[in-house]
Formats: C-alpha cells, structure tokens, sequence
C-alpha cells in the first residue's frame, strides 16, 4: 500500500513531473543499491530485515511505470533497511529540487512533536504557526502515526531513537509547491489548523540553518560555546578567533546537540586546544572482501575485517591550551564528526558527557556512484572507543543522563544545560 507521502507524489503527475528513467534504469538502481551494500556496508552483519527479500520485492515493482520522485522513495526505503543513520540513496538536482518543506524548525521531545522556528515570508505572516506549538496532526492523520506509517519506512537510523528524530525532521516533505494541513496545540491547550506550503526545496539553503559557532558567556563565568556544524574549517577558525587565550573562562560547555555531520579533523583540531596530552581517537575497521573463505565454510566475507591503527592527536602547540573544567552536551541527534568528537573528548579524559545517547552514526560516509547522477551513501567505517565498546550502532552513552520533559520544553528550561552548570559549579579543581 502506497504511503501518504507517495500518494502525493503519485499525484504530482498531473502537474507534469518527467519520468526520466526507464524501466531497465530502475532495475539497474535497485541492484547497484542492493549489491553496494551487501559489499561495502559496515553495518551489514546488524541487519534486521531479510535483505533478499528486500531486493526481490523491489525488484519486482521496478519495471513498472512510475513518477522518477515515487521510484526514488522505493530505494530509500530499500536503504533505510540497513539501519546506517548515515545511508542515503542521492538522487540528480533536478530531482531533489523537486522536494520540499514549508520552513518549520521542528523538534522531537519526548516523542511528540514540537515547532521550534520558522523563516517569516508571506504565507508564515498569515498561518503564524507559533513557536512551542504541538503538531498533533498532518493531512488529517495523528501525528505520530503519519510519521511511524508514512516517514519511517523511508528513513535509516542507527537506533530507534535516533531514527525517529530524523523522521521528525522529514515528517513535512513533500512535492515542492503542495500544501500540507497541520492541526496544532498551542502551549495554552488550544488547537488552531493552519495550511502551509511545501516551498523549501531540498537543494534550497535551509533558511533556518544556525550559525557554524555560536558563544554564550554566562554571568558565572561559564561559557556555553554551540557548536553548530563541523563540515568546514570554518568552525576551527571561528573557535580560535574567540578564544585566542581563555582568560576569565571559569569553565566550558560544548553543544554538540545540534551537530549532525562533520569532518573528524576540524573535531580533533578544536579538542587539540583544550588539552595538554596526547589523545587517542577512535578504533576503525572496515569489512574485508575475500570470497576465497567460502571454501572453507563462511557462507559471507564481511566477517573479515580490516583494522586501521588508532591515530593519536597531539596538544596543539600554536595556540594556548585550556586546562579548566569542561562538560560536553549529546543529544539523539549529534552524529558524523560530532559523535568522533564526542568520543575523542571521552578518550582525553578531559571532562563528563551529559545529554542523551548520541545517535551512533559516527564518521563519514562513502558516496559511491550508482546510474546517472544517482548515488548511494553509506557507512563504510565501524567505530568503537579504543577498548573495543561499539559507538557505530549504539552511539555514545552519556556520563550524565538527561530527560528532556514535555513540561521542561515548554517552560523553556534546558535541563541539560543546567546538568552541565551544576556540574561545573560543584566541581573543585
């Protein structure tokens, strides 16, 4: 049965959407998809769903005319079944633009769904979608059945948790140009509906994308330094610009809730600053092809694997290190370099974690060409601490768990935050 979002996209023909690819084309992508990461994926032997299966039913509906848009959510559901948080089937530009969401920040806590923000424009000024607002329904369907019937089977993660808040962020997409019906409670009780449209397409800049670095000072002399993104130097730029001593820092919080992707270099280059030893980053390794072993018994070569040296990370030396009490902040959320980071900071013994278990997507992902502009990304890299505790699929546990409570949200009381604060005020150097 078609989902929600693939009735939409069904419908979208009418409106004179292209079918670009051919039946055999579709036939290919399935198989390329299937056979890349039956090969390359680092989480192939934690596989839940029966992968041939899989293959045989979307092989099947393959040849079957349909929209380029309704073919593309056949394979991210094939690839969502890998559990990688980090696995996605990219499809050409033209066919990403062709995708939307209205311009809602949106959160998951305590799994219902929040607004956090949204970009003003014209149709915002009049749907006024207020901020803290429940979603308690879309399209008439109860929200959290809308994302668990209609969101998940499209979206991979590393764990339950950490999938369900990447299906919040995706609940809204749609054919760019259709209008999704949202009922909302207001932090008063009250429930109001508001239209909106599907105007922001996903190779549209995102217009609610925070700043790479953002710095709080406190009054206690605490500074809360938000680290938004670690895609680009950028992020190690903009930390040595603002600290280029530490003077009058009494003691450091480190967001990294927010921080879903990343290069693990600009991670170790930020940690390099806030410590005076050495440090050893994470254990990785990578499934070994050897199709010779199934002479002799294993039926799969990915029980081979190849094991990298752990790399260490040198204090920085151009720069004055901190050596004053840190606390670093994880969320489901926080993945990519994020989570290396996350485990670096853990492995220089320099301070606690607290928050939620991160998402246990560390690293980067391979991209690896399939058809046409058609590419598949996935994990490549297992990850572990350097005494063999598994952080790919399981994430980072906090020293200091969390709960982010629906009263807590509301009230704007970041519990977390506090967590960090109290730490940092009771610690004695």
């Amino acid at each position: 049965m078609l989902t929600a979002l693939a009735v939409l996209v069904v419908a979208s023909i009418a409106r004179g959407d292209a079918q670009k690819l051919s039946a055999t084309d579709r036939v290919q992508l399935v198989a390329r998809v299937w056979s890349e990461a039956r090969r390359n994926s680092s989480r192939w032997d934690d596989v839940q769903a029966k992968w041939d299966s899989a293959l045989a039913a979307s092989l099947r509906r393959a040849p079957a005319p349909q929209p380029d848009l309704e073919f593309w959510l056949e394979l991210r559901r094939l690839a969502a079944l890998l559990g990688d948080g980090q696995a996605a089937v990219i499809a050409p530009e033209a066919l990403r633009s062709r995708l939307a969401q209205p311009p809602l920040g949106l959160t998951s806590v305590a799994s219902r769904t929040f607004i956090v923000d949204y970009a003003t424009n014209d149709e915002m000024r009049v749907a006024r979608p207020q901020r803290l607002a429940e979603i308690v329904s879309v399209q008439g369907v109860p929200a959290d059945e809308w994302i668990r019937d209609s969101i998940l089977p499209h979206v991979g993660g590393a764990t339950p948790v950490a999938r369900w808040e990447r299906a919040v962020r995706d609940m809204l997409e749609g054919p760019k140009g259709t209008s999704v019906q949202l009922v909302l409670r207001l932090p008063g009780g009250e429930r109001r509906g508001i239209s909106v449209t599907r105007s922001v397409s996903l190779m549209d800049r995102w217009p609610l994308q925070p700043p790479v670095l953002e710095i709080d000072s406190l009054p206690d002399g605490v500074v809360v330094v938000r680290l938004n993104s670690l895609d680009s130097p950028d992020v190690v730029e903009q930390f040595d610009r603002a600290f280029p001593v530490f003077s009058g820092v009494r003691g450091l919080i480190l967001d990294l809730r927010s921080a879903a992707a990343g290069e693990p270099l600009y991670c170790y280059q930020i940690l390099a600053r806030l410590t005076d030893r050495t440090f050893p980053t994470l254990r990785r390794r990578t499934p070994q092809y050897r199709p010779g072993w199934r002479l002799f018994g294993p039926a799969d070569s990915a029980t081979s694997w190849y094991t990298f040296p752990v790399d260490t990370i040198a204090p920085r030396t151009d720069r004055p290190a901190y050596t004053g009490p840190i606390v670093a902040l994880s969320s489901t959320a926080s993945a990519g370099g994020a989570e290396d980071f996350l485990a670096a900071f853990r492995n220089t013994g320099r301070g606690v974690i607290v928050g939620a278990t991160s998402a246990g997507s560390p690293g980067r992902p391979l991209e690896v060409p399939l058809l046409k502009d058609w590419s598949l990304r996935l994990s490549v890299i297992r990850e572990a601490l350097p005494r063999g505790t598994d952080v790919a699929g399981v994430g980072i546990v906090p020293d200091i768990a969390v709960e982010q409570t629906v009263e807590d949200w509301l009230a704007g009381r970041d519990a977390a935050l506090e967590g960090a604060r109290s730490h940092i005020g009771g610690r004695r150097d």
